[in-house]
């Protein structure tokens, strides 16, 4: 079975507001410049594994929680 092309989505921006940090508080708190921050919830760029964690862990929720994968319809030529 093939796998299928996809990105990955998050919802670290909702989950900062509700625990009340901005930007660089939890990027202090993970070990990551505001910019990253600000890309990942922009959903331009995808942290790492290991970064992704730190942030679930930051705003104490499963990782399932905060990131979610869509994957992408096959096109006519997959």
């Amino acid at each position: 079975m093939a796998v299928t092309k996809g990105r990955v989505l998050n919802q670290i921006r909702q989950l900062r507001i509700q625990a009340g940090l901005t930007q660089q508080e939890l990027a202090n708190l993970v070990g990551a410049t505001r910019q990253t921050i600000l890309a990942i919830e922009a959903e331009k760029y995808a942290p790492s594994l290991e970064l992704a964690f730190r942030m679930a862990r930051a705003l104490s929720v499963p990782f399932e929680t905060l990131f979610q994968f869509e994957e992408e319809e096959p096109g006519p030529r997959d």
